[in-house]
């Protein structure tokens, strides 16, 4: 079993993008007024292009108002759903973005996809730190470590900071289950072992998700436990074995569709949440693959 300081380490503030339905967080040491920001997400109309900063805006407003220090803002991988706002957040208020080093391996896929050119690096440079499994750091006064989760993508890290595990997309509420694996470089045996690293920790750990697509009968929810999650999650509570585990999830993928924002996402966040180069009149575009997306899942 792993360890885990029993003790309320540091606070959390939840952010919740109807939009996309995407959790965002700030974590601090109230003594030492510093901070981090958890997939922050950046406002974007596909339908017009536009982008604003609205969620990104109330996390602003947040950290200055509690007069804290922002050290970090982690993506705990490159999502597929929703546009980061690290770089804008990062512009107004410092701090280092980081992301697991396993970045290049999207980078390289994904760059080719989009055919982003020779001038896009695909060594994870676009970010201030590539995070890679163990590493620990601090937020304040606050210990932080990091947990390699592939499966879901190859980039995937839960951080455990203080009691709470942030575990992005690997887990959702145990009323939904897990995120799906036929992603690029996706594995469904392989998210099965990401996850029993993280309920390896004790049954009291604080999990923390990304998403929640509640259901009618209940609200939205981001805060579960280890216990909850064994004992009641529908992809792997205790009583479903790996290969029981890796047949639901991959019968489960065979019937989704894209992510509506896949292709914008995924070009402005495999660049640490940059928009792509502005082209030879000025403008900034987003690609769309003609019939080569879908080959990918």
């Amino acid at each position: 079993m792993n360890g885990i300081n029993s003790e309320k380490l540091h606070e959390i503030k939840v952010f919740f993008d109807k939009t996309t339905s995407t959790l965002s967080y700030v974590v601090y040491d109230k003594l030492e007024k510093k901070c981090a920001v958890i997939d922050s997400v950046l406002d974007f109309d596909y339908s017009s292009g536009d982008i604003d900063y609205v969620n990104a805006d109330k996390i602003i407003s947040f950290i200055n108002d509690k007069k804290l220090n922002l050290e970090w803002l982690i993506e705990t991988h490159v999502h597929a759903d929703h546009l980061s706002a690290s770089p804008y957040i990062q512009n107004k208020l410092g701090g280092k973005i980081g992301i697991s080093e396993n970045i290049s391996d999207i980078q390289n896929i994904f760059g080719k996809t989009f055919n982003a050119g020779t001038e896009f690096q695909r060594d994870g440079s676009q970010f201030d730190k590539l995070f890679k499994e163990g590493d620990q750091y601090k937020i304040g006064g606050i210990h932080c470590k990091v947990i390699h989760t592939p499966g879901h993508t190859p980039a995937c890290n839960a951080h455990v900071i203080g009691n709470s595990i942030f575990v992005g997309d690997t887990l959702f509420m145990p009323d939904l289950g897990s995120a799906r694996a036929d992603f690029p470089g996706g594995d469904a045996r392989q998210l099965y072992k990401s996850i029993q690293k993280i309920l390896s920790f004790p049954d009291d750990t604080e999990i923390l998700v990304c998403h929640d697509y509640p259901p009618s009968t209940r609200g939205v929810k981001w805060s579960t436990t280890v216990g909850e999650q064994k004992k009641n999650n529908i992809h792997v509570k205790t009583s479903i074995s790996e290969d029981e585990f890796v047949k639901i999830r991959e019968e489960r993928d065979k019937t989704l569709n894209m992510p509506k924002l896949i292709i914008p996402s995924i070009q402005v966040n495999m660049r640490a949440g940059h928009l792509p180069p502005p082209e030879d009149d000025g403008n900034i575009y987003i690609k769309v693959p003609i019939n080569n997306m879908k080959n990918l899942i």
